[in-house]
């Protein structure tokens, strides 16, 4: 029965920050939680534009691209240090200040950026 109750204790003090994160499916929302913020995590910032631009760093090198928002998603075309990253829809929720990006339409691998 102690191990029992410890054990639900831990899952649920592990369980909220995933269930917490809010899907964002229109574009102006989206716009309202990235305006003015740059999106950081380790080696990495960047500023996502009002206006479809994309801009900042990676690991020392620049990032480039062009964003819109599409059936849900953001959807980004990327460039980081001449490498083409290609074109990919993203599913994106956000927590707090953090934000989660999904690839392939949230069926892919997910980045966490915090606000700042």
């Amino acid at each position: 029965m102690r191990v029992a109750m410890i054990t639900a204790i831990f899952a649920s003090l592990a369980s909220p920050a995933l269930a917490d994160f809010a899907k964002i499916a229109d574009e102006n929302q989206f716009v309202e939680v990235v305006n003015g913020k740059t999106l950081t995590r380790p080696l990495v910032q960047l500023e996502v534009s009002p206006t479809g631009q994309i801009s900042g760093q990676g690991a020392s090198w620049p990032v480039t691209g062009n964003w819109s928002w599409r059936d849900g998603y953001f959807c980004r075309d990327l460039d980081w240090g001449g490498t083409d990253l290609g074109y990919n829809c993203q599913e994106v929720r956000v927590f707090n200040d953090r934000i989660r990006f999904t690839s392939d339409r949230g069926a892919g691998q997910s980045a966490v950026f915090r606000l700042r």
